[in-house]
């Protein structure tokens, strides 16, 4: 199933929330979580070892960020398998949290980790707060952003001499 992306959205008086995919794309846009649900949604049960609160149990459903991303029109040659590996994304929580993940850590041709953009939390919908960023393979949850509201697609390691 192949989705696209929208140009931007138009805003509303019901203020909701709102993710800007940027950077080193195609087709950049604003995103919000109603039209994340037009991807195909997958589901993760995650455990977070929480240094302060102990170990967190959770259900989370969304997109795969690649399947994201990639709708986006990523700056990498697609002919040339390698070149993808010097594309960093860097996602921001409306809080001012962020984290970087490469791209070949959620590529299927590479390590292929199920990120999610999480638009449900234990079945509560995320509408108002946005998406957030879920990374089931990582045992602590310091890389979980809450309300996502920009994630920048970098590969501009390609000249370094």
């Amino acid at each position: 199933m192949s989705q696209s992306l929208t140009g931007p959205v138009t805003e509303t008086a019901d203020p909701v929330a709102q993710l800007s995919l940027g950077g080193d794309l195609a087709r950049p846009a604003r995103l919000t979580v109603a039209e994340l649900r037009e991807w195909p949604q997958h589901h993760a049960e995650v455990d977070f070892e929480c240094a302060t609160s102990g170990v967190q149990h959770h259900r989370f459903a969304g997109p795969l960020l690649h399947d994201v991303l990639t709708a986006a029109g990523p700056g990498f040659d697609p002919v040339r398998r390698k070149d993808r590996l010097r594309f960093l994304v860097a996602v921001r929580g409306a809080d001012g949290h962020h984290a970087v993940l490469s791209w070949a850590e959620m590529d299927p041709d590479f390590a292929g980790a199920p990120v999610l953009l999480g638009l449900t939390l234990d079945d509560v919908p995320l509408d108002r707060a946005g998406p957030q960023l879920v990374l089931p393979q990582d045992r602590c949850g310091a890389r979980h952003i809450s309300g996502i509201n920009a994630i920048r697609v970098d590969g501009g390691y390609a000249s370094w001499a």
